[in-house]
């Protein structure tokens, strides 16, 4: 390893799919994205028990007899070899799998949804300040190169400003057929479109509204949601809310929608700008290509770009990169997806699901 390259050591909590989606980017080499300052060593895997964890190691890292097997987290969290951790486990033991590891002063990337809720996120920032140790959600369609591009042409000025923002993401989840225990009906699990699919059509308006420049990081200056919600459990079956920022030079919506029993429409997002429009295909956790539209004089089509993205790997890798630099260079929270998007983030879905005057204490609290 050269001199300059920094290794960050893993540990990773749950051995489910998003887990091992996760770990098998760990192991792709980062060369093959021309990245030659960080590495990454899978060290530990925590599951209920040694031999789920021995499992995941051998079905979905090659059997490497130097990473260890662990039948609980919490000797994941002890482990003097591991520096952060990765939290994959279902949205409503985020906050408690966190917190115990910030607690035992790892750097944590947990999986979104952050929290059930902003009261839990509020907590966890302040224990990270604590221990003084780097936190981040694990949103890994803000580190994706395509997000990278987009972001830059919708700031670059040749499209105008935006102003309205379409996004959805969708799943047919086929309802009426799984288990009432399946993660994405019990509210339990933080079951529902909202906290599930939810923070992907958000991003987008975080990325091209929120963190626009006329927008000077405004707050929403009004929310607006409607549910409906599923006859099996009572957790939201279809949602959509509106997303508004008038709060700076910026005048612009977005307009998100989810759905468990619907497939995802095409495009995905749809950014309308004053000069043209941007759209992206499906899926838009983690797109592939884009396309640009500029206008003309009457609102025509003057000149259509697409592009296209390959890379080895799924795109988890790119968020994990982002954690090893910032722990390099000693930060606490990441300057693209910092603890403020998180809280916003947070703070939108609370109003959507108990907007006032309910106010109600939990995320999860479904009427």
């Amino acid at each position: 390893m050269a001199a300059h390259t920094t290794e960050l050591r893993w540990g990773i909590i749950s051995t489910g799919h998003i887990a091992a989606a996760f770990v098998k980017d760990l192991l792709v080499d980062p060369k093959t994205r021309e990245v030659h300052d960080v590495v990454h060593k899978v060290a530990a895997i925590g599951s209920r028990s040694v031999t789920k964890a021995q499992e995941f190691i051998d079905t979905i890292a090659g059997g490497d007899k130097s990473i260890k097997a662990y039948g609980t987290y919490g000797l994941v969290y002890a482990d003097k070899d591991v520096d952060a951790i990765y939290i994959g486990t279902p949205h409503t033991f985020h906050y408690e799998n966190a917190l115990d590891a910030i607690k035992a002063k790892k750097h944590v990337l947990c999986e979104k949804p952050v929290t059930s809720n902003a009261a839990e996120l509020r907590a966890l920032i302040a224990a990270a300040k604590e221990h003084n140790v780097f936190f981040m959600e694990a949103v890994w369609t803000r580190f994706q190169p395509l997000v990278l591009e987009v972001k830059k042409l919708a700031e670059g000025g040749s499209l105008g400003a935006p102003v309205v923002l379409h996004a959805d993401l969708s799943g047919d989840f086929d309802v009426n057929n799984i288990p009432k225990t399946h993660r994405i009906l019990d509210p339990a699990l933080g079951g529902g479109a909202i906290l599930d699919l939810g923070p992907y059509p958000l991003v987008w308006a975080i990325v091209a509204l929120y963190e626009n420049p006329l927008n000077k990081l405004a707050s929403p200056t009004n929310i607006s949601a409607s549910m409906i919600k599923s006859p099996l459990t009572n957790v939201d079956q279809n949602t959509s809310f509106t997303v508004t920022f008038t709060g700076a030079e910026l005048a612009a919506q977005a307009i998100l929608s989810c759905s468990i029993n619907l497939i995802t429409p095409a495009p995905g997002v749809s950014i309308r700008f004053e000069r043209g429009t941007i759209t992206i295909p499906t899926p838009i956790y983690c797109p592939k290509e884009y396309t640009v539209q500029y206008f003309g004089k009457g609102g025509k089509v003057a000149k259509e770009e697409r592009k296209v993205f390959e890379y080895v790997g799924g795109g988890w890798h790119f968020q994990a990169d982002e954690v090893a630099r910032c722990v390099r260079d000693g930060k606490k929270e990441s300057a693209l997806w910092g603890h403020n998007k998180s809280l916003l983030e947070m703070e939108i879905f609370d109003e959507v699901i108990c907007p006032p005057p309910l106010m109600c204490t939990s995320s999860l609290t479904f009427h």
